[in-house]
């Protein structure tokens, strides 16, 4: 009895766990696929089927790293994944409308007060660029959190 799963069964146990991009699953899979073509076939069939989903992951992904990461880092993290650009430019709107809330809130959990110093300035701009916000929100982060102090 060969107890070695399947392609499919493969795919299904991993699509179970969390969604995954298109991307994603080819890599996972193509190391167990006998053929590219059989991993391509199936991959169709999945997304035909329902159980892959480019815009259910998009959603998901969004939804669960919006609370920690700005628009840009979120971007070039689907861009990473292999999510197409329309896909992008759908959510793009509202990851944007609600970045500086976002970004205040981060902050506000990390610091909580202004920058004594420019050594400080920096490394809070520098914290904030790398969770993927952009110079426009951290200045309103910082400007903020400075009429705040007063």
């Amino acid at each position: 009895m060969n107890d070695k799963p399947t392609l499919e069964t493969r795919a299904l146990r991993y699509l179970a766990r969390r969604e995954y991009s298109r991307f994603e699953l080819e890599k996972k899979l193509s190391a167990h696929a006998s053929s590219p073509q059989l991993l391509i076939n199936l991959l169709d069939q999945l997304e035909l089927d329902g159980y892959l989903s480019a815009e259910r992951f998009v959603e998901q992904a969004t939804r669960t790293r919006r609370a920690r990461f700005g628009s840009r880092r979120i971007v070039r993290e689907l861009k990473d994944k292999g999510i197409e650009e329309h896909l992008i430019a759908q959510i793009l709107p509202d990851l944007k409308e609600t970045d500086l809330e976002t970004a205040l809130h981060i902050w506000q959990k990390k610091f909580g007060t202004p920058p004594g110093d420019l050594k400080a300035r920096g490394r809070q701009i520098r914290f904030l660029i790398n969770r993927g916000f952009s110079s426009d929100i951290i200045s309103q982060v910082l400007l903020q959190a400075e009429k705040e102090r007063i």
